[in-house]
């Protein structure tokens, strides 16, 4: 009974322990663990395509409707969390590629059949690839990119059909959506497993050293989403002229809550409920709060940016600026839509790492730490969303312009 309360998140935390200890004991024997951690690896190649397509198409078109009758408020909204996410992105590729956390990592061999290609990458090359020639071909490549694309024009076109076509459709992709978060879930079970032997592997392979390099990593991303909080959050709401501390304030607990559980869905009515009481028209919070949590992770997408980088740092990969321009670029995308996914973020990770040929063994590395990093990126995340319904609202002329509804928080003076 003892054993069944313990969370998958310990569980994780408990087999790196194990791994590492393993991998510190018995270095030649903990290479025969390969095969646990490369089936895991496997699984989750296998839930790339059907989440990233279902998400994508679901999220585009059963938004169409609101777009439609709210369209300047939808493309205010979608103009800020795009800059903002790009800033994101930025600051998270220019700390990793300072601090270079993942110099010196030494990661199990990788299959020899799937080396990084070393032909050289042009714009025009990375412009032609982003449409697929066949989705099937995309898909059973994996490439990530091409299936965004895909999904992207898909779901625009969907939005235009109406009537029984359109909810067939809608109907077989929310369906798909469904048994894809169940399929991740189950998994992520098997995800002490994988990430207790990769973590053997690694430390048998490349001794204890590794550990300071995720200590590293985890530095640079908290100071990255410092940075981030302090030249691009900052400068935006003295902008829009929204007094900080008393926002501070009214977001405090949310905030706390997000931090503490790693869960932005638990901390998002409470913090609605907050920007209400700060003074945010309610039509703006319910639309542009769920909005941001599928178009404005600001914190994730900085996480992801970092943690791309750190994977072709560890396995020694020298990317062209053209090649990080299209991770960027990748990331840009793959980002949005994805909120509610279980380890959504390790799924984007996964499938970025898949398109560009990076080692797939650096996601093992990064889960085992991964609860560390959740924690500041998810309260960053709930900080942007609550800022941005703040800086549409003053976008609008709206900003405390009609008195709070009863029951909202209103903030502490």
């Amino acid at each position: 009974m003892f054993l069944r309360k313990i969370s998958l998140t310990y569980w994780i935390i408990i087999s790196m322990i194990i791994g590492v200890f393993v991998g510190w004991a018995l270095p030649e024997q903990s290479q025969n663990l390969k095969v646990i951690s490369n089936v895991f690896l496997r699984m989750i190649k296998c839930i790339l395509v059907p989440l990233v397509f279902s998400t994508l198409v679901v999220g585009i078109a059963s938004h169409s409707d609101d777009l439609k009758a709210v369209g300047r408020l939808a493309i205010k909204a979608l103009i800020y969390f795009e800059v903002v996410t790009t800033l994101a992105l930025l600051i998270g590729w220019g700390a990793v590629s300072l601090t270079r956390p993942g110099i010196g990592v030494q990661l199990p061999p990788a299959d020899p059949t799937k080396a990084v290609s070393a032909q050289k990458v042009t714009l025009s090359g990375i412009i032609e690839h982003i449409a697929p020639t066949s989705f099937f071909q995309a898909a059973a490549e994996n490439d990530v990119l091409q299936i965004v694309f895909f999904a992207i024009v898909f779901g625009i076109a969907l939005a235009q059909v109406k009537g029984k076509p359109h909810d067939a459709v809608l109907g077989f992709c929310e369906g798909l959506m469904e048994v894809m978060f169940k399929f991740t879930g189950l998994v992520m079970l098997f995800a002490p497993f994988g990430i207790g032997a990769a973590m053997a592997v690694t430390v048998g392979h490349s001794g204890l050293g590794v550990l300071k390099n995720l200590a590293a990593l985890i530095l640079t991303l908290y100071g990255a989403l410092a940075v981030f909080c302090l030249v691009v959050l900052l400068p935006i709401a003295l902008w829009a002229r929204i007094p900080v501390m008393e926002f501070l304030r009214a977001i405090k607990a949310p905030a706390l809550l997000a931090f503490t559980t790693t869960s932005s869905d638990a901390a998002m009515p409470d913090a609605m409920k907050r920007m209400l009481g700060f003074g945010v028209p309610k039509r703006i919070v319910s639309f542009v709060m769920p909005m941001g949590y599928s178009f404005n992770l600001d914190g994730s997408t900085l996480y992801l940016a970092v943690a791309s980088i750190f994977v072709a740092q560890a396995a020694n990969i020298d990317l062209t600026w053209e090649k990080e321009l299209l991770i960027i670029l990748t990331l840009m995308l793959t980002s949005k839509g994805m909120a509610g996914i279980p380890r959504a973020s390790q799924v984007i990770l996964a499938g970025t790492l898949v398109s560009f040929g990076l080692p797939l063994e650096g996601v093992l590395l990064i889960i085992g730490v991964d609860e560390l990093m959740d924690m500041a990126r998810t309260t960053v995340n709930l900080v942007g969303n609550c800022l941005s319904t703040a800086v549409v609202a003053r976008w609008e002329g709206e900003f405390r312009k009609e008195p709070p509804p009863d029951g909202a928080v209103e903030p502490v003076s």
